[in-house]
């Protein structure tokens, strides 16, 4: 299976450049985790509904969806992109968001007779995921697309 064309492999590269990739994610990774852990304790659950879990992942969509639009525009995934893509998107976003916590929460929610909860909670999650993703997408392409923006200049200039 082929890559796509923008993203670059890390095969065959030196192994100073995987360090340091690997590193972005580590790092940004600690960093989306530690980030979660202090969302979810902050926000309380009084219900039995991980509200804290929903808009973890809600508002991590969102961001992702956000990032990747900024970034796919201002050229390849090489140098600064590659390292703002590994570092936030892949590292921070990768860590503050979560699925496992999502599915554990669903067959909870399941498993103590709150099946609607549970059904609505897991499917509601990744509907609504869907569509933050797609509104990050869409806020993205609409500050580029600003008068006086420079997102998508190449000259860097604004007009």
């Amino acid at each position: 299976m082929s890559e796509p064309p923008d993203v670059q492999s890390t095969e065959g590269a030196p192994d100073s450049r995987r360090s340091v990739d690997l590193l972005l994610v580590f790092i940004g990774g600690t960093g989306g985790t530690v980030a979660r852990f202090a969302v979810a304790e902050l926000l309380p659950t009084p219900t039995g509904l991980p509200l804290g879990i929903l808009l973890i992942n809600l508002t991590g969509a969102f961001l992702l969806g956000l990032l990747v639009e900024a970034l796919v525009h201002r050229g390849p995934d090489e140098g600064r992109r590659r390292s703002v893509r590994l570092l936030v998107g892949t590292g921070f976003l990768g860590g503050f968001t979560t699925y496992s916590a999502l599915a554990v929460d669903s067959v909870l929610l399941l498993g103590t007779g709150r099946v609607l909860e549970g059904i609505g909670y897991l499917v509601g999650t990744v509907v609504v995921g869907l569509a933050a993703s797609a509104a990050g997408i869409a806020v993205g392409g609409r500050a580029r697309r600003q008068p006086g923006s420079t997102a998508g200049s190449s000259t860097g200039t604004a007009s």
